[in-house]
């Protein structure tokens, strides 16, 4: 019996299955997702913040040296103190969003709810759904140029329904300076060629939270005996005869590669987030969020 399987019947280098299998799953994992959504909402806080605007934003206590012409008068006249009424800061923010289409994406154990590639579509369509509430443009590499709408996840997951084949790494270069990301993957690849991927978007000033997508399978490595492990990638198989012995050299190298990126993202003040598909999604969804709100309260990228 196996452990974990790819889930999918078709080829995973057939890119038109493969658009089919991503279009069949959105309309679900969209729902899911704005379920997800409205768990966490109460706790979310948007990212506007007072400044040049035409819409209301607060009351509060004048403060010597302001502007008279700043005063609510009406406001003032109900009791002892004046107040200013602030507006609000206008500026929309630019979050990139974007969830792993590679077939390694597609795995799921026995012990995970889903597959890596749902959970990962989830929170790219979660975070789109709060960050469109909150009134931030939003895009997908790749995909679609920055908007600004109420239903930004069902637009988003309407682009990926009607997407044919998506390069398994988007070019970054459209991502400008202040802006942020949000990129959802295994993050399987050589260390060395993600950060030559990320290395370049970090130069520019852009800050990112990387949301690691991991099967408990993957992490612990069950196996024993008789193996025999495919590489959703190529297709490679390799057979094992005791596989309990390579538990601790490969368990050594795979927390290794979290680690180097883990640690080269907090370096650059970017967020690293680890996310079981064992476990709730609306976990990593908060862990996020609150690396976001850091970053806002700190003076932001805006």
């Amino acid at each position: 019996m196996p452990i974990g399987q790819v889930q999918t019947p078709v080829a995973t280098r057939d890119a038109l299955a493969r658009g089919r299998l991503r279009a069949s799953l959105v309309p679900d994992l969209l729902m899911e997702a704005q379920r997800l959504v409205n768990t966490v909402i109460a706790g979310w806080h948007g990212r506007k913040k007072r400044g040049i605007g035409e819409n209301f934003w607060q009351f509060r206590h004048y403060v010597e040296g302001e502007a008279q012409s700043r005063i609510d008068w009406r406001r003032s006249a109900r009791d002892e103190h004046i107040y200013v009424r602030d507006k609000e800061w206008e500026a929309a923010h630019t979050v990139w969003i974007w969830a792993d289409p590679s077939p390694s994406m597609l795995y799921k154990s026995g012990t995970a709810t889903v597959s890596k590639e749902s959970r990962a579509l989830v929170l790219a369509m979660a975070m789109a759904e709060l960050l469109s509430r909150s009134g931030e443009r939003i895009a997908w590499p790749g995909l679609t140029d920055p908007f600004i709408a109420r239903n930004g996840a069902e637009r988003l997951a309407s682009h990926l329904i009607h997407a044919g084949e998506l390069p398994l790494r988007p070019d970054l270069t459209v991502v400008r300076r202040f802006s942020e990301m949000v990129l959802v993957s295994d993050f399987l690849d050589p260390v060395e060629e993600t950060l030559a991927w990320l290395e370049p978007v970090a130069l520019r000033g852009v800050r990112a939270h990387l949301i690691e997508v991991a099967d408990p399978a993957e992490e612990n490595f069950p196996y024993t005996g008789r193996t025999e492990f495919q590489d959703p990638e190529t297709g490679q198989k390799l057979t094992f005869g005791r596989a309990e012995q390579l538990k601790d050299d490969y368990r050594a190298l795979y927390l290794a590669r979290r680690e180097a990126l883990a640690t080269w993202a907090r370096r650059r003040g970017w967020s690293y987030t680890v996310n079981h598909t064992d476990r709730l999604a609306s976990e990593a969804l908060v862990r996020v969020h609150m690396a976001m709100s850091v970053e806002n309260a700190a003076g932001g990228t805006r």
